[in-house]
């Protein structure tokens, strides 16, 4: 791993190194993936967590944690999608809008986890370098991939207002490769909301009776 540590290219006055631009161009491909409704998206985004913990271990403890449970994550959505696969027509999983309820359970753990995180992370200064917004793009990405899991349309959102924040942390922390690719990300995550939209309003669209299929 220390090779993939070392550094790639430089643009920008920024270090590019080679674990944070191999780690997030494999998470760029499960954001496609996930656009796609291809079940390969939850192994891509474990190997992405695993580079990216490589990455982050021993200077950006938090961060490494993060990735951890990315990875955890990854598993329960390949776990999720496997059973829910061949849902919709083209044989790929249904995609939905989450209920009322579903939608504050979500909001609420986002909250109460960030704050949670936040203090664990003030507690130990060596966890992270920005406890408060480390701690938001920490839960939010698990709050992402938990809609994402369950094929909610809210997944999109919640990834979009994790790049809100992921973008200028990641630039401040010097992982430029990481911020650029989160503003591609938030290119990806435009397209698929509309996308995973109108299926969403299809799937619920009643078929009439007499109807061509």
């Amino acid at each position: 791993m220390n090779s993939l540590n070392s550094e790639a290219f430089v643009l920008f006055d920024q270090h590019i190194l080679w674990s944070d631009m191999v780690g997030n161009l494999f998470g760029l491909a499960a954001l496609a993936l996930g656009w796609r409704r291809s079940i390969w998206t939850w192994p891509v985004q474990f190997l992405a967590g695993l580079i990216l913990f490589g990455a982050f271990f021993g200077h950006l403890t938090g961060s490494a944690g993060k990735q951890a449970v990315v990875m955890l994550v990854a598993l329960y959505g390949w776990w999720q999608w496997q059973r829910g696969k061949g849902q919709a027509e083209d044989g790929h999983i249904a995609v939905r809008f989450a209920t009322w309820r579903e939608r504050g359970a979500m909001i609420v753990a986002a909250a109460a986890g960030t704050v949670a995180v936040a203090l664990l992370f003030k507690a130990y200064p060596t966890l992270s370098w920005d406890p408060w917004p480390d701690a938001y793009i920490f839960v939010g990405t698990i709050v992402a991939m938990y809609a994402q899991a369950r094929g909610m349309v809210e997944f999109w959102f919640a990834w979009l207002l994790v790049d809100l924040v992921g973008v200028p942390l990641n630039f401040a922390n010097g992982y430029a490769f990481s911020g650029f690719v989160y503003v591609i990300y938030g290119a990806l995550v435009l397209w698929g909301m509309r996308d995973w939209w109108l299926r969403s309003r299809q799937a619920a669209r009643p078929t009439l009776e007499g109807a061509p299929a």
